[in-house]
């Protein structure tokens, strides 16, 4: 008896242990098994292909520190102390209550040591009383105040003070505190003590997901999807519904259970990844309200959006990518004028000749300080030229050119054909780092750039995809962009203080892409990690997560969040159509090119898939990314393709070679973040910048290359000329932090200042800070040349920005960003743009972008003029004021 239940007790215990070993994916963070997921103490299980149940709650929901660490904003900007230095308080309730004093701008630090456990009592009331007396006293008797960093607020420009922090409801989100209910802080009696009163702890705050998903809607219209793992099913049954509820009733796209409205790249982007064959009509609808005046919309956005922000030539590419669909002409043709308008105002606005380069903002990374260095302003943004941005108007190029083909227009072909070649070289002259086998986040700086050596992890994949990248840098992109426990994040390394979003967030949809890179280069290991890194969330969460937390997974930790997001749905869906099945959408047929991992290895089915006017139902076996046999309705076919001509309903069967891949390797590598930016300045002859925690040397950039490298915090430079010094902070693990604000070192005598009212009728002056004798203001109809003499007294390069105020709008959203174009003696030079600076704060004086030009020495003419390429996203407001011009020779 003793030995048969010794031999029960085995064999229970093989096979429990290979039922544990009967995973898909495993890593030290997360397991997926044939029909769950688990994640620590969470498990999400696919109970069939039409429910999950999980029981994954947010560990954040669960915390809520006494410690509380906040920081006071003034019209929503983080502008009380230096970035890094905040307040901090241990919140010690009597009867529920609590109230802290601060002096604006006096650093308070009043913690104590709370044991690991404890928690805020729920439902707190914490009122903040902030002394504002000192700014107040400022006002009236100088009529400004100056921060910390010398900047100056004027009376009239100080629209209200608000609360960030890092407990709900408090945000580190300055941009948007506006908008948050409680976070401003009032005045009622007028005596210079502002207060606010939030409940601290209060539930209603916690972040949850659902713990059951059952099927609702009828999916039955749209591709059915079965295979040997109940969890694939299942998510792909899930999503499927999802992407049915993301649309609106006016049939255009719904960007996100909590983002209402059609935005240009989140549509685009999602219409790429499937949801152009997927609803193509809801795809065309929806390119069509991003459409204003024949020209593509760029989306509010940094500093009045275009042309800060230039990636709205995404739009093309989606509009393409709808076209091979449906191989309808009227859209071809439709799109082809809009597309092809839309880049000849890029060409005037954002193309840099220099480089081959396009300006402007990251693709989809959007908010500053959130991949961006703090000190770089929307001027400085629109200088940059990004990784992402550039792939996408590579791109643009090259459909405008084949539409060109198509359509018969042979100029516009060559000529849109090389302006892309010239893309790609620039990218690939100026942007690829051969030490780490993948290309730079963006070049940036003022007048001398340099390049972020940050990985940007969807323009790496756009890289692939397009081919921008050759076959042998592709690979090496896929083998060494470093990729965390839960995916590839947006960027990497991190950026130290800045909350999870952009920064420190991994995004679904930029998953969707690395897995399409990656099955283009045949990397089994990373199509695995990636889909494994779609799955969980998914799973976990039951719904399709707009973003995560790259250091822990979690959904709860970023800034902002939806649920049911398109393009993190389109690009799930894309897994099983472009990844398993491998459908790609060729200029003139359907092909199949599948990459099914090992792990994945078994039968599948694909129905209902439709193709134009032909509806496929797919069957494949095997695993490997080499077909072996392809059938159409039984008969063998030497191409693994289907013809657009094809018409009716017809069966295909795909067999794979169940052959193992050459191992390719990917960079798993543990979250990290870089050390702080350190802040320097110049005085008697030396530069001084701040110690950095955690950096162990630091190297100055002159001009925007290597000049000196040391440990200390001080050095002497040279003041021969024009130099623009900027330091770096690197680490023990020669890791860099961001490159410094510029620091100018020049001659005074080489600088000029021309006052603007010295030859144009000046404003009514009404506003405050301005240099000289007043300003003037150029909008739509008002000063719309302006022409400026300027004697030079010799020969060189020089470089000229304007000094501005734009209170139409704040820093962070709308579209009334003005734009002019420089001419120098009649021939243009480039492209002058003044962003907004806060909303209504027209005494905010700030720079333009700097604009290079060469001079002869004598009389020049420069002009500023409002051409018809200049029209902002706008139309009707595009207005600045204009303090003084300031050249100076660097050359």
């Amino acid at each position: 008896m003793k030995i048969k239940l010794g031999f029960v007790i085995s064999i229970f215990a093989l096979n429990l242990t290979l039922a544990q070993n009967n995973h898909i994916y495993k890593s030290k963070a997360f397991t997926i098994f044939p029909d769950k997921v688990v994640q620590d103490t969470f498990t999400a299980k696919a109970v069939s292909s039409v429910e999950l149940t999980s029981n994954y709650r947010s560990p954040e929901s669960d915390k809520y520190s006494p410690n509380i660490q906040f920081k006071f904003s003034i019209n929503s900007r983080d502008n009380e102390m230096p970035s890094g230095k905040d307040h901090h308080v241990t919140l010690n309730p009597i009867n529920g209550k609590c109230i802290t004093t601060v002096v604006f701008g006096e650093q308070l630090n009043e913690t104590k040591v709370i044991p690991a456990g404890i928690n805020l009592p729920e439902n707190t009331i914490w009122t903040i009383r902030l002394d504002m007396r000192k700014m107040l006293s400022s006002f009236e008797k100088t009529g400004f105040y100056t921060f910390y960093n010398g900047d100056k607020l004027a009376k009239a420009d100080f629209k209200g003070v608000y609360i960030a922090g890092n407990a709900a409801p408090l945000s580190w989100d300055f941009s948007n505190l506006y908008n948050k209910h409680g976070l401003q802080l009032n005045d009622p009696d007028g005596d210079g003590i502002y207060e606010t009163t939030l409940i601290m702890n209060n539930k209603q705050d916690i972040k949850f997901t659902e713990d059951r998903w059952n099927l609702t809607k009828d999916i039955s219209a749209f591709p059915q999807y079965k295979s040997d793992f109940p969890i694939s099913d299942a998510i792909y049954n899930l999503t499927t519904e999802e992407m049915i509820k993301a649309v609106e009733p006016d049939s255009t796209f719904r960007t996100g259970k909590e983002w209402a409205g059609v935005w240009t790249r989140d549509i685009s982007y999602s219409i790429i990844l499937s949801m152009a064959y997927l609803q193509p009509k809801v795809a065309q609808y929806s390119l069509l309200r991003k459409v204003k005046n024949n020209l593509i919309i760029q989306d509010t956005g940094t500093g009045g959006a275009y042309p800060v922000s230039t990636d709205r030539m995404i739009w093309a590419v989606a509009a393409w990518e709808l076209y091979k669909a449906t191989g309808n002409m009227d859209w071809l043709r439709q799109a082809y004028g809009i597309i092809k308008k839309s880049i000849e105002a890029d060409i005037v606005n954002a193309y840099d000749t220099e480089t081959g380069l396009v300006k402007g903002e990251s693709s989809y990374l959007d908010w500053r300080e959130q991949t961006y260095p703090r000190w770089m302003q929307p001027a400085d943004i629109y200088e940059s030229e990004c990784l992402g941005t550039n792939a996408v108007h590579y791109q643009a190029n090259i459909i405008l050119s084949k539409m060109a083909q198509i359509l018969n227009d042979e100029e516009v072909a060559v000529r849109h054909s090389k302006i892309a070649e010239n893309i790609k070289g620039g990218i690939n002259k100026y942007l690829w780092l051969e030490d780490k086998g993948y290309y730079a986040q963006y070049l940036y700086g003022r007048n001398f750039k340099s390049v972020s050596q940050r990985s940007e992890a969807l323009g790496e994949a756009l890289c692939v995809l397009f081919g921008i990248s050759n076959a042998e840098r592709s690979k090496k992109i896929v083998s060494n962009v470093p990729v965390t426990d839960f995916g590839v994040s947006c960027i990497y390394p991190q950026i130290p203080n800045i909350p999870p979003y952009h920064n420190n967030g991994v995004w679904p949809f930029v998953q969707a892409y690395w897995t399409l890179a990656s099955a283009q280069v045949g990397n089994e290991q990373s199509v695995l990690e990636s889909m494994a890194a779609i799955y969980r969330p998914a799973a976990l969460f039951l719904t399709n997560k707009e973003n995560f937390v790259a250091e822990t997974g979690d959904f709860a930790g970023t800034q902002i969040n939806s649920s049911n997001m398109l393009w993190s749905l389109s690009g799930n869906l894309a897994l099983v159509h472009k990844i398993l099945f491998g459908v790609k959408f060729d200029d003139d047929s359907l092909r199949f090119q599948p990459l099914v991992p090992k792990a994945l290895s078994g039968t599948r089915t694909l129905t209902n898939f439709k193709v134009r006017n032909t509806i496929l139902n797919i069957e494949m076996s095997g695993y490997g990314n080499r077909i072996v046999d392809f059938e159409i309705d039984g008969k063998k076919s030497t191409t693994a393709a289907i013809s657009y001509l094809l018409s009716g309903t017809h069966s295909v069967k795909i067999v794979l070679d169940n052959k193992d891949l050459n191992a390719e390797p990917i960079n798993k590598t543990s979250n990290y973040t870089s050390v702080e930016t350190p802040l320097g300045s110049y005085s008697n002859k030396s530069l001084t910048w701040s110690q950095i925690e955690n950096a162990v040397s630091y190297t100055i950039l002159r001009n925007g290359k290597l000049w000196k490298k040391t440990v200390k915090t001080k050095l002497k430079v040279p003041n021969n000329g024009y130099s623009e010094y900027q330091i770096i902070a690197i680490d023990k693990n020669k890791v860099p932090s961001f490159a410094s604000e510029p620091i100018i070192v020049y001659d005074k005598r080489n600088e000029k200042t021309i006052e603007l009212e010295d030859y144009i009728q000046q404003s009514d002056n009404k506003h405050n800070n301005y240099q000289g004798k007043g300003y003037v203001e150029t909008n739509n109809s008002v000063n719309t040349n302006i022409t400026l003499p300027f004697s030079a007294n010799k020969s060189g390069v020089y470089t000229l920005k304007f000094r501005y105020a734009n209170g139409n709008g704040p820093v962070n959203t709308e579209n009334k960003c003005a734009i002019r174009s420089l001419k120098v003696n009649g021939i243009t030079a480039g492209t002058t743009v003044f962003p907004q600076r806060g909303a209504n704060e027209w005494s905010n004086w700030g720079y333009t972008n700097s604009i290079q030009i060469k001079l002869s020495k004598g009389k020049h003419l420069f002009e500023i003029s409002l051409e018809t390429e200049n029209e902002n996203m706008n139309t009707e407001i595009n207005q600045a004021l204009i303090d003084a011009m300031i050249i100076y020779r660097v050359k």
